[in-house]
């Protein structure tokens, strides 16, 4: 009898991102990550320099966060910065993709 091997779907190491916070320090920016399950990944972003305009630092965690909800969790999604409250911290809302209906 020949066995087949099993598939075994392993959940993503974090769960689908839902929100953004970046914020300016003066040794760099600084993100974090919501997730729907309530977690957060935090880190810095190691190849955008301190003193970068805060519209780069936002499109290079905005495409952080599609590179990883694409990788690991096969979605596509859309980030969509809320306007800033306070200097230095800036808001986004991350949402799955509109995929357009089939022909």
């Amino acid at each position: 009898m020949v066995r087949r091997e099993r598939a075994t779907k392993r959940r993503p190491p974090f769960g689908m991102p839902r929100g953004i916070v970046l914020l300016a320090t003066p040794e760099g920016w600084r993100h974090s990550v919501l997730t729907d399950e309530g977690g957060m990944l935090c880190g810095r972003l190691a190849d955008v320099a301190a003193n970068t305009d805060p519209a780069e630092a936002q499109a290079a965690v905005a495409a952080m966060v599609v590179g990883l909800a694409h990788d690991f969790h096969q979605a596509d999604v859309d980030v969509t910065w809320d306007p800033p409250r306070e200097p230095g911290s800036w808001t986004a809302q991350v949402t799955v993709a509109a995929t357009p209906p089939s022909a």
